[in-house]
């Protein structure tokens, strides 16, 4: 406009907002005719205008003088045409995410349906209940009792299920109605551990004396279990019960310890306790392969200086990695693996195992001559000895090697003189402390008391119709827990079993305990006075996480002889199993009973015992029964 004015009054340049007044900042070039200033637009400000798809003016259009108009009126023709276009574009793409979100909806609604499905049938509609659950208890009588002996038992899984079986031994007499026909059968029974239901069976010559279970080797796909009689060392396949290999030896007297490869066939070794031939010697040491069972070598006899319970043998790892065996008769005394290979084959070993020696151990020798090493020798004989590991007395006579490896890396628990407790240091085999008791009539029970990492030691110990049982701290030595009872007349190992707290449960057996705080009114029986048959005996589980408070499982009047631990992984869970001598009616042998029961079930049936004051169990704060519960039902098991 300025320009058009400028051009008509002929002007250099451009005025104010006043005519007559020149202003000399602004320099119009009155010469150039296709000035762009000619023709002037209000283009909007935001693209389309306020009105933009809706049909609404978008601007406005000046023309300046009549040579542009028309190219003006051409552009704003096609500046119109392409406002439907743009339009156009923005519906099609609106059209296209709704597309896509009708696509989406469809493909995210079934997925959501079938997650409700899912998790309907996992936590809302009760699912059909496994074997675990439905048989948390059975009952199963196998033959006869025999008297009060333990019978041979093992654990392993042996249909896959994931959880340890039971595998014992069995006496049945024959079914002739003539007595003088009659004659006893012996064998080996495999019993599941969620139904009592038998898995195999193997008859033998001999009664049983030890099972064990866990060997394995590349050529035999099952593990491989031992059946140990007096004269016969017998290898049966795990999952079948057939025979696999035996051994004809002299007077079987101890298990079979796990040696490391001694042959270099990559299959660990055995060891097992004899007789010699000799009746002057004591004891002889004799090496079985475990990849073919044959004798390697000839037995190596000894004659020990000591009198009393045949201790060991058991293998022990120093820190070096040399290998030594244990054992002795009252005392204990340890021999170098490496001599005893020496002197059974007559050959140098080549294995890595065997060539290892550790001078401070090869230093303890009695004298240069002797291959002997004194660990424990006085005039209080040896009573009990074993490693100190947790759930040694659950593991039943396992040949696991990780078991094992462990057991032989550990500390050393020694009863001696029947009421010394000591722990033995793994590196040197000194004593760490000494514990005096009444006399100890059960091998210590390994378990996790306090929290300070260290296993702890249950016991009990009897006198005077009193039953003592306690717990000492396995660093130094200390009572961490003592309680009596009406003596059960029943001995019978503790149990340990590992729980979800970091502690450990201890299942023992007992009677009354005295001076008991209850609201329910019992009969019990004095202190000192023999009880009137039939005695009840009591299963009891203890937790260090309320010391004032038994929980009692279960009672009966039979005479329980052995148990053992199965632990159930999936579920969170163990059984406790019980092999148990009931009188007959007709005055017969005792029955021999074998008993399961899954512990997180009896727990939810449990009754709460409270201990009196007088137990020295270090709590002062009485806890309310619905705090007791809540505690004992969380709580699961598990193998550490």
């Amino acid at each position: 406009m300025a320009a058009a004015l400028s051009r008509a009054l002929k002007l250099p340049g451009k005025k104010g907002s006043e005519l007559g007044e020149y202003d000399p900042l602004t320099q119009a070039d009155s010469e150039d005719e296709s000035e762009e200033d000619d023709l002037v637009l209000n283009y909007p400000r935001n693209g389309l205008g306020r009105d933009s798809c809706l049909g609404g003016r978008s601007g406005r259009l000046v023309v300046a003088n009549d040579e542009a108009q028309e190219d003006d009126e051409d552009d704003e023709v096609e500046w119109r045409e392409r406002l439907p276009s743009k339009c156009s574009t923005e519906a099609e793409a609106k059209k296209l995410r709704m597309k896509n979100a009708i696509r989406s909806a469809l493909f995210l609604v079934p997925l959501v349906c079938a997650m409700l499905v899912v998790l309907l049938c996992a936590f809302l509609i009760p699912c059909q209940k496994g074997e675990l659950e439905k048989r948390p208890q059975w009952e199963r009588a196998l033959g006869d009792a025999g008297g009060v002996a333990p019978p041979a038992l093992a654990l392993w899984d042996v249909d896959g299920d994931s959880v340890e079986d039971v595998i014992l031994g069995v006496a049945e007499w024959t079914n002739d109605t003539r007595p003088t026909q009659r004659s006893k059968i012996y064998s080996a029974v495999a019993l599941s551990a969620v139904s009592g239901r038998v898995l195999w069976r193997n008859v033998l010559s001999e009664s049983m004396m030890y099972i064990q279970c866990g060997l394995q080797f590349s050529s035999q796909p099952s593990s491989v279990c031992l059946l140990i009689s007096k004269y016969v060392l017998t290898a049966v396949n795990g999952t079948t019960g057939k025979n696999l290999t035996s051994v004809q030896l002299k007077n079987i007297e101890s298990q079979a310890v796990l040696l490391p490869d001694l042959q270099g066939d990559s299959v660990p070794d055995l060891l097992i306790a004899t007789l010699p031939a000799d009746e002057a010697l004591d004891l002889s040491l004799t090496l079985i392969s475990g990849l073919t069972g044959a004798q390697l070598g000839l037995p190596v006899p000894f004659n020990l200086t000591g009198q009393g319970k045949l201790i060991g043998p058991l293998l022990h790892e120093t820190q070096k990695g040399a290998y030594y065996i244990l054992f002795g008769l009252g005392n204990v005394e340890a021999i170098s693996l490496r001599d005893i290979y020496i002197r059974a084959t007559g050959k140098i070993p080549m294995t890595q195992a065997l060539r290892i020696k550790d001078p401070k151990w090869e230093e303890l020798r009695k004298t240069n001559s002797s291959s002997f090493i004194d660990i424990y020798r006085g005039s209080e004989p040896v009573e009990f000895m074993l490693p100190l590991v947790a759930g040694f007395g659950n593991n039943r006579n396992s040949l696991d090697s990780v078991s094992n490896l462990n057991s032989s890396r550990s500390d050393w628990v020694l009863v001696y003189g029947s009421s010394k407790l000591s722990v033995l240091r793994q590196r040197d085999m000194r004593k760490k402390w000494t514990f005096n008791s009444p006399p100890i009539h059960s091998q210590p029970a390994p378990g996790h008391f306090n929290d300070d990492g260290i296993l702890d030691l249950f016991f009990q110990h009897s006198a005077n119709g009193i039953m003592q049982a306690q717990v000492v701290d396995g660093a130094t030595g200390h009572i961490l827990w003592s309680a009596e009872f009406v003596c059960p007349r029943l001995v019978l190992q503790t149990s340990a079993i590992y729980t979800s707290t970091g502690q450990s449960a201890f299942l023992f057996w007992a009677s009354e305990p005295i001076n008991v705080q209850k609201n329910v009114t019992k009969t019990t029986v004095a202190p000192g006075v023999a009880a009137a048959e039939p005695l009840i005996r009591k299963l009891f589980l203890l937790h260090p996480a309320y010391p004032t408070i038994l929980l009692e499982l279960t009672s009966t009047t039979d005479t329980t002889v052995t148990s053992a631990v199965s632990y159930e992984e999936h579920q969170k869970d163990a059984s406790y199993i019980t092999v148990s001598s009931r009188p007959t009616p007709d005055s017969g042998p005792s029955a021999r009973i074998v008993k399961s029961m899954s512990l997180r079930a009896a727990i939810t049936k449990g009754q709460i015992v409270r201990l009196g004051e007088s137990n020295k169990t270090g709590a002062q704060i009485k806890p309310g029964v619905f705090e007791v519960n809540k505690f004992f039902r969380r709580l699961s098991f598990r193998r550490q």
